[in-house]
């Protein structure tokens, strides 16, 4: 069972929708009891990252999350990814979940075309940058779909796949058993129903 954990953010049905069409079993709970059932765990997440560290925090989930994902898997998505990270610098400084080294940064700055749009909306190839089982299901060079302003910098020991936005944008970190996807699997047709079973299969 996978448990995607509810925390007031991110577009929870998409996800689980695409779980179910993949024949896996998940639920949509902010129930600790639950989560520590799971056999995996995705964090989702849209909007601003402290907004949502901050409603995370609330719900007590932190510790559980902590104590969990030394245990099984788990996939951060899009904010939920950026969270993994020990701190962001989306209005003013926020601390990250701290799983994965490295800041989360405005994409916008760091752009060597500045003809480009932000937020990169719309879907990039991307580049395994090292190879992974959640990569079993996917070859280099897949469309992936992005939706985001931030993106993880100062993390390449964890990275395993990135896009090309004028510079190499962090598409797929991993640190232990902590995954994180930029992109959204759920929004991302074959290649991201093809991760997620990956994923599910970790």
């Amino acid at each position: 069972m996978i448990a995607i954990i509810d925390y007031g953010v991110g577009n929870l049905f998409s996800l689980r929708s695409s779980l179910t069409h993949l024949g896996l079993e998940a639920v949509v709970t902010a129930d600790a009891q639950t989560i520590r059932k799971a056999d995996r765990l995705i964090l989702p997440g849209v909007g601003a990252f402290g907004d949502a560290m901050d409603k995370l925090s609330a719900t007590g989930l932190v510790p559980v999350i902590r104590e969990q994902a030394a245990q099984k898997p788990l996939l951060g998505i899009c904010l939920g990814m950026q969270l993994l990270f020990e701190k962001s610098y989306e209005y003013g400084e926020h601390g990250g979940l701290g799983f994965v080294k490295g800041e989360v940064c405005p994409l916008e700055p760091d752009l060597k075309d500045k003809t480009l749009k932000v937020p990169q909306i719309g879907w990039n190839a991307l580049h395994i940058v090292r190879d992974d089982p959640l990569f079993r299901y996917i070859r280099e060079g897949e469309y992936v779909y992005y939706v985001h302003s931030y993106y993880g910098k100062n993390c390449t020991e964890s990275t395993l796949a990135v896009s090309d936005y004028s510079i190499p944008v962090t598409g797929v970190v991993r640190a232990g058993r902590v995954y994180g996807t930029q992109f959204h699997p759920e929004k991302s047709g074959e290649t991201g129903l093809r991760i997620l079973k990956a994923f599910s299969e970790l």
